[in-house]
């Protein structure tokens, strides 16, 4: 009895140990990836980016057209002068320079009525001419006697001096133009041959040559050294009536070598011959002032 008694008392210790938390496998818990911070990298010097230039808005603006006085001439000198796009934007810029010369018994404005305000405008804001200055001189008083032959000083003297004085001009002979129909074709002849060291080009478009400057014209032409001739246009219709005298002052560049262009297009001595040839009158200035920058 007392064998059996210790037996069990023996299978109840064994039992006891095996079922110990000592022998238990713990599990093992499920690994988990630490968590990546993100990869910083240096901190590096941030450069801002490059500013781009706001487009001026006037560059898709046309240009104006402002009345002018000089009040120091009897009676007052008036004058249209265009500026070009962008003249009030650019402080800085300077500009070449176009005197138009308006027909008889007109004043300043014909030109732009003509259209070449419209004109200018086309050819700059297209990049087909450089940003140039147009000035339309008053000779509304061109048959009075104390002014009639004046008219050319008032140009040289008074005029070309106010207007490099007050506008961004640049004043020098290749960027200085003078032009001219009818009557204003004559006083650019005659303006062209007695100061041809002020202008770089002279347009003559359908001029009528002054009575008092035809005894004089061969002489002037002859007296301009060779190497100081302005770039000259001459152009007319096939019926204008200053025809014969045109082709006359034509023949005598032709015969003194004075290197020039001569243009005879269908048409007379109008408003409606010009201003179908505005445009073109303009572009040919304009490469005087491209080929001189």
């Amino acid at each position: 009895m007392i064998r059996l008694r210790l037996f069990l008392f023996l299978a109840l210790l064994f039992g006891l140990w095996a079922c110990s938390p000592s022998d238990q496998v713990t599990p093992t818990p499920s690994t988990i990836p630490p968590t990546l911070s993100p990869t910083v990298s240096p901190t590096a010097t941030r450069v801002p980016p490059t500013p781009t230039a706001t487009p001026l808005t006037c560059l898709t603006q046309p240009g104006h057209v402002d009345n002018g006085e000089i009040d120091t001439t009897k009676p007052p000198q008036l004058f249209l002068i265009y500026l070009p796009p962008c003249y009030d934007a650019n402080i800085d810029q300077r500009y070449p320079v176009l005197y138009l010369l308006h027909g008889q018994t007109y004043i300043d404005d014909q030109w732009v009525r003509l259209g070449a305000p419209q004109a200018a405008d086309q050819l700059i804001l297209s990049g087909q001419a450089p940003p140039f200055i147009m000035v339309f001189p008053d000779d509304r008083y061109w048959n009075l006697p104390q002014v009639e032959d004046g008219f050319g000083d008032r140009v040289v003297n008074v005029i070309i001096p106010y207007i490099d004085s007050n506008y961004r001009t640049l004043a020098d002979r290749q960027h200085r133009a003078v032009g001219g129909l009818s009557l204003g074709g004559g006083w650019a002849i005659h303006l062209g041959l007695t100061h041809y060291d002020l202008f770089g080009s002279i347009g003559l478009h359908s001029p009528a040559i002054r009575d008092n400057d035809g005894p004089y014209i061969e002489a002037w032409i002859k007296a301009v050294p060779a190497a100081s001739w302005p770039r000259i246009w001459i152009d007319a219709g096939d019926r204008d009536r200053e025809l014969g005298s045109i082709m006359q002052f034509e023949n005598l560049l032709s015969y003194y070598q004075v290197p020039h262009e001569w243009h005879m297009y269908t048409g007379d001595h109008s408003e409606t011959y010009w201003s179908a040839h505005v445009i073109e009158y303009l572009q040919w200035y304009a490469e005087g002032w491209k080929s001189s920058s």
